[in-house]
């Protein structure tokens, strides 16, 4: 008898966690690696965040909290919606959870019934299709192309729609792809959505605050407000404000949907850290000066990148609007021999291959829903963008 249940044996271990995992241990074993696997920005979090928190330990702020957050966050979440979003929100519309992923599956657990489906546009974040099946729904995917810049048509939303479908999932700036919707896409698919009132709306606004040159950000609740009674808009403090391992996601939506994902975490994960909830406080209320320079440097890493990829033999790699990804395709490549002799098969093989001869490790289309592709986290220092681009150059360079 398996000592696995039915419920987790649907799901896969996270893929991009485990190509940064590979690579820290290749690295402990002395292997000399660049990792471009992880999404996490390598800027520290900010002195006033951290004071917060420092302040919160000492205040004796240490204590159980609200179990979905405590007041002073909700409000700050209700100000940063009204202020940069245009979203009116009270704060029994909000939820704070331990993360983003949390926020998912609490909204999910709380709302799928077995063979409930939920639309996910393709390449997606690895976690959406896994949470989905763990919480008993089907995932169902929406494809978008290198052609359509990944961005979901509304002729491809209609399509993927059904009368079991419960739930579709939004993500702008996109990982894995650095897609962002503009205005106008965004209300071509309310258009859609407006027809199929059965149908909820997740959007994933994580990487709200890194979008490049002057494409302007809009959330689909704002665009379309006749959709605001059935949206969870979600985001978080992990990318802009460099907290990914403070763990706080935030979302706000429909009260009887908050109470629900109320009701999971009461059961399972309780409040999320005190400190933590206290230092997202001053994230959100404090100064904001430092995300547009940030953002300047993503864009400039952007270009660096992009530009040295679409240098390597047989790999071509679109500009994306935002977030600190690139989504490179590898079409040329398969079929092909790596340097150790190796048949290139598929868009894994090239990351396994890339890993063992170059020591860059990067993240396989496939675990994002999107072959024959493969992920770039550009969050890391100029000198060690420049050098993981020479060794794919080389390594493509050397594929026969």
């Amino acid at each position: 008898m398996s000592l696995e249940s039915t419920a987790l044996s649907r799901v896969k271990p996270s893929a991009t966690l485990a190509a940064d995992q590979k690579g820290r241990e290749l690295k402990a074993a002395g292997r000399d690696i660049i990792s471009l696997a992880a999404g996490e920005p390598d800027f520290d979090t900010p002195e006033n965040i951290k004071e917060a928190a420092i302040k919160a330990i000492r205040d004796g702020k240490t204590k159980y909290t609200n179990v979905d957050g405590i007041v002073e966050l909700k409000e700050a979440i209700v100000a940063k919606f009204g202020r940069e979003n245009g979203l009116t929100y009270k704060t029994s519309q909000v939820n704070v959870s331990p993360g983003g992923k949390p926020v998912i599956w609490n909204a999910m657990i709380s709302t799928l019934n077995p063979g409930d489906e939920v639309v996910i546009p393709t390449p997606y974040w690895v976690s959406y299709w896994d949470i989905v099946r763990l919480a008993g729904g089907e995932p169902i995917a929406a494809p978008t192309s290198a052609e359509s810049g990944f961005k979901l048509s509304p002729e491809g939303l209609e399509k993927a729609i059904s009368p079991k479908t419960r739930w579709v999932f939004l993500n702008s700036p996109s990982n894995p792809s650095g897609a962002a919707y503009t205005r106008a896409e965004l209300k071509a698919l309310a258009e859609v959505l407006l027809r199929h009132p059965h149908v909820w709306i997740l959007t994933d606004d994580m990487y709200e605050h890194l979008v490049f040159g002057d494409f302007q950000f809009s959330t689909i609740a704002q665009v379309e407000p006749a959709l605001y009674e059935r949206t969870l808009t979600m985001n978080g403090v992990s990318k802009a404000y460099a907290m990914t391992g403070w763990r706080i996601g935030y979302a706000a939506g429909p009260e009887p949907l908050i109470k629900l994902m109320a009701k999971v975490m009461s059961q399972t994960t309780s409040n999320p850290s005190s400190i933590s909830q206290w230092a997202a406080v001053e994230a959100l209320n404090g100064t904001q000066a430092f995300i547009k320079p940030n953002a300047k440097l993503f864009e400039e890493r952007r270009d660096l990148v992009v530009s040295m990829l679409n240098q390597a033999q047989g790999i071509h790699c679109p500009t994306p609007e935002g977030a600190f990804y690139v989504y490179p395709s590898v079409a040329e490549l398969i079929g092909k021999t790596a340097p150790s002799g190796k048949i290139i098969a598929n868009d894994a093989d090239f990351a396994v291959e890339l890993l063992e001869t170059e020591g860059v490790s990067v993240v396989f289309g496939a675990a994002f829903g999107l072959s024959p592709f493969f992920r770039i986290s550009y969050a890391t220092s100029n000198a060690a963008l420049e050098d993981a681009c020479t060794r794919i150059q080389r390594f493509c360079a050397a594929v026969k």
